[in-house]
């Protein structure tokens, strides 16, 4: 029998032995290589080479189902060399500006946790860099071929009247006057996103205080209809599409696959989705942009889920939103198909002819102003020789010439392809499907 003086200390030693033979947490979790990284900067910065970039992350990145870096980790880095950028250069330079404008390549090199603690990074270099914003699905529309006219009319006026009421309207100013000037300092502007890619594995420390992480909950759409006890669940999946796509190279039938970059959960805070799976569609319908401002379309979707652990599961997803380069202008519509917004191919070439006509006017009064008011074609070049030639034909064919620029890129020029780079983020709406995995060259397969 043993002493009741004894059992306390009997009970502490079994306790520090059970302790002690518990397993140990992960003092790290590691980033595999090609793990993509999406910055974004929140500051203009001058277009050199040696410019310091400081950028966040824009979304969360995961590591084997676990939230590894928090949204608004900091990134730093160096813009490493500058690209020429012939299209805008041409384009430009048939507007009276000289710029040579350039593309910057960044590489990030260090990684500022939320604990302040810093580590050194090796990533690949980007330079796909634009300010970026999310195309969202609309509800589908109504009406006949009238009615979209009409609705693709609204939608230029609104964004034309956004130019003069939307934010940083002031600074956009600025910038429309710089561009009427032959050569002016370029920049690297505000909102620029990259995503770069790990080019070796990163060791994340274990971080004190740990970062926030939200509570797993399960995904839902925001306004899905309740789900009867039957009806396999929905879920609303983050994912980065694993190749470039193009409408100017894509054919209808083409393979192509996203990976989900953060877990789904289910209603018990299990893994549905894992952070990981990759999902394979096709290319349901792709477009090249043609002669006579002809756009390019491309619609893809996906058909199948592939689990890290092997197993395939049919699903039926439907693309509800995409990341896309804002100077792209590009729209989506209720079916995901995403094309170029229309343009006004009207009241440009015919503002600008109306001025050029203004110095051919019989009236000969105030003709220094109209000639200024009509060589309106070249930029502040342009501007100047109509002042100083005082010549009225003169500064109407420079008007003139504008006319015919503007005409030529709404008209005749081809029009833009839609691209997406490499690890764009889109946005899936999934729903299982209790049908056969499909399987390459078979024309049926067991039921699962």
């Amino acid at each position: 029998m043993i002493p009741r003086s004894v059992l306390p200390y009997l009970l502490l030693l079994g306790s520090a032995l059970a302790h002690s033979q518990s397993p140990a947490l992960p003092a790290a979790t590691t980033l595999p290589v090609g793990t993509p990284l999406p910055v974004q900067i929140s500051n203009h910065l001058p277009m050199r080479v040696g410019q310091q970039i400081s950028a966040q992350l824009i979304y969360p990145v995961y590591a084997d189902d676990a939230l590894v870096l928090p949204e608004h980790t900091t990134l730093t880095g160096t813009v490493v060399a500058l690209r020429s950028n012939h299209s805008l250069r041409i384009r430009a330079r048939l507007n009276g500006d000289f710029t040579p404008f350039r593309i910057p390549v960044v590489q990030f090199t260090q990684i500022v946790l939320t604990d302040g603690t810093t580590l050194p990074i090796a990533t690949g270099t980007a330079t796909d860099g634009a300010p970026i914003y999310r195309l969202v699905a609309p509800p589908p529309r109504k009406g006949g071929f009238i009615r979209q006219q009409f609705d693709n009319g609204i939608q230029i006026m609104h964004d034309q009247v956004a130019v003069f009421t939307g934010p940083d309207k002031r600074d956009r100013f600025v910038q429309f006057f710089y561009h009427q000037i032959p050569y002016h300092p370029q920049r690297i502007e505000k909102g620029t996103a990259w995503t770069v890619e790990t080019s070796e594995p990163l060791s994340i420390p274990l971080q004190t205080p740990p970062a926030a992480a939200p509570t797993p909950q399960p995904s839902k759409p925001a306004a899905a209809p309740p789900a009867k006890p039957d009806t396999p669940p929905t879920w609303i999946i983050q994912a980065y599409l694993d190749d470039q796509l193009s409408s100017a190279t894509a054919k209808a039938g083409q393979t192509i696959k996203a990976t989900v970059a953060e877990p789904i959960y289910n209603e018990d805070h299990t893994i549905a989705v894992p952070q990981g799976a990759i999902f394979v569609g096709e290319i349901t319908k792709a477009k090249p942009a043609r002669s006579f401002a002809r756009a390019g379309t491309l619609r893809f979707d996906f058909s199948q889920i592939e689990l890290p652990n092997g197993n395939t599961q049919n699903v039926q997803a439907a693309l509800t939103g995409v990341d896309s380069a804002a100077g792209g202008n590009l729209a989506m519509n209720s079916e995901g198909q995403v094309k170029p917004k229309p343009q006004d191919k009207l009241v440009v070439p015919l503002i600008l002819a109306l001025l050029a006509s203004r110095a051919l006017d019989q009236d000969r009064e105030q003709q220094l102003g109209k000639n200024t008011v009509a060589a309106n074609g070249f930029g502040l070049a342009g501007n100047i020789i109509g002042l100083a030639g005082h010549s009225p034909e003169l500064a109407a064919g420079i008007g003139f010439y504008g006319t015919a620029v503007a005409f030529y890129y709404r008209w005749i020029a081809p029009g833009k392809q839609v691209t997406f780079a490499r690890n764009t983020r889109i946005v899936l709406q999934t729903t299982a499907r209790r049908a056969a995995v499909l399987k390459p060259n078979s024309p049926s397969s067991t039921p699962r």
